[in-house]
This record gives C-alpha cells, structure tokens and sequence, in this order.
C-alpha cells in the first residue's frame, strides 16, 4: 500500500518546503505582475517604437512635375501639351500625305499640303535609288554690293558647299542645317527649273525665292564686303565634278568641273536690308 509516509525501511526523508517563483526584474518582461518600467532618456526627435508605420503613412509625399503646379499653371500646361501633340500630329499626317501616291485627299487638298510641305519639310529619298549619285556639286555665289560711300562692288565667288564640308569634317553632330540645308535648297530649284534656268511648273519661282534668300543670308554672315554693305544682286553657280573610279578600274572619268551659271538675281528691299540675317 503506497503512502506519502517514508519509504519502510529507510531514513526518514525531510520535509519539502515550498520554494517561492523568483520576482521578475524591472523593465523585464515575465509571467508576474508588470511593473512599470522607468522611460529612459529620448533624444529629442526620436519615434517611439512601433510608430513609424503610422508617422510613414501621416507624412504626404511631394508631388513633382505637373501634379506640382497651381491649378491654374496645371490648366495651362495641359493646353500647351494638347497643342503641340496635334501640330505633331498634323505635320507628320501632311509629309505622309505629301509621298503617299495619289488619292482622293492629295486630289482636293493638294494645294493646301504643298503650301505646309515645301520648300522646308521636302522628303528625298536618293539614298535608295539603284543608282546613287556619283557626282559632287558644289554651289557658289557672288554679290553686286552697295558700299558705303554710294559705289558698287563685285565680289568673288564664295564657295558655301565648302564652307558646309568644312563645318562637317571633324564633327561627331553636325548640324542639319550644315548637311542639307544649301544641297536640298539646289536640289529643288533644279528640279523646278529647265536647262535654259526657266522654271517648269507653279513651284519655280518659290525654288528660286528659297535659294536666292539662303544665299543672301549666308553672304551676310561669312563675306566681309556683304556685312560692309548692301547685297544689290546675287549670281549663282554650280560646280559638278565627276567622283573618280577606284584605281583598278579602267573607266575613263573626266576629273574637269562643269559650271552652270545661273542669271543675275536682284534682292528685294527686306533682303537687302538684312532681313534674312
């Protein structure tokens, strides 16, 4: 029979005595009763644990671009972006219609396309042809200049074609201006106008405007007898000479420039005044 009594036939065992739980330390969490933990010392500034979720989500973020304006800066803004996505819109809708084949647009508002397209926004695209051009052309002016003590003056001819290659050699950019600009403006008044420098069709005297107002301007900026006085008229020439064949070939190629002289332009009032500089 089992008791709580001393085992039979043994020492007689001492009485347990209740051990009490150790107190829980300050500022240690335990199974006993809390005690308030003393705050320690916080730096000025510093966020309470667990509250920088709530502090992240109180702050508002900044807003940037447009969002960032007044209404009203924001109103205008969104004007100005709606103008300039329909001027691009229109512009490429009328180069594309100015190469697509003809249709019924190009029939009823030809007129209207041309007027947008030409002489500034023309598409040319010789680099494709199966036979690219073998020629270099050069073009060259000269000035009848009004001094100023009254008398007239005559000029050398002014090579612009070099002037544009030199621009380019060396040049990782060159501008648009620089590559095309004085060769697109010759390209159009020749395809404008005849052997006899007559011109064929309605876009003759616009070809001969443009080139004759790109001439001028480049006479002004880089000829010190122009910048001196007044351009009266001008005279245009071109200078074509055949790209040599590599050496292993035998074709004969005359390396001997071609001139084509161009009549004696008369610049109107604001031209001559400097109007295009």
């Amino acid at each position: 029979m089992t008791g709580t009594g001393p085992r039979a036939g043994g020492p007689a065992s001492e009485p347990r005595t209740p051990v009490s739980p150790p107190e829980p330390r300050a500022g240690i969490a335990g199974t006993g009763p809390r005690t308030a933990v003393p705050a320690l010392a916080t730096r000025a500034g510093a966020v309470a644990p667990g509250d920088e979720s709530r502090t992240a989500q109180a702050a508002p973020r900044p807003r940037t671009g447009v969002a960032a304006l007044s209404p009203g800066y924001q109103v205008v803004a969104a004007l100005a972006l709606a103008v300039i996505a329909v001027a691009a819109c229109v512009h490429l809708l009328m180069v594309f219609l100015s190469l697509a084949p003809s249709n019924t647009v190009t029939k009823q508002h030809g007129k209207a396309i041309e007027e947008w397209v030409y002489p500034e926004f023309e598409q040319n695209w010789k680099l494709f042809a199966p036979n690219p051009l073998q020629q270099n052309i050069a073009v060259q002016v000269r000035a009848e200049v009004r001094t100023r003590d009254g008398g007239l003056l005559t000029t050398g001819w002014t090579d612009l074609s070099a002037q544009d290659g030199a621009a380019i050699d060396g040049n990782p950019a060159p501008s648009h201006t620089q590559q095309n600009e004085l060769r697109r403006a010759w390209d159009f008044f020749s395809a404008t106008h005849g052997a006899d420098n007559r011109a064929i069709g309605l876009r003759g005297s616009l070809s001969e405007q443009y080139l004759r107002r790109i001439v001028v301007m480049r006479l002004y900026r880089s000829d010190p007898a122009s910048r001196d006085g007044v351009i009266q008229r001008v005279q245009v020439r071109s200078s074509t000479t055949n790209v040599q064949p590599p050496p292993w070939s035998r074709e004969p190629v005359s390396g001997k420039p071609a001139y084509r002289l161009l009549p004696w332009w008369s610049v109107t009032s604001d031209e001559a005044a400097g109007g295009v500089r």
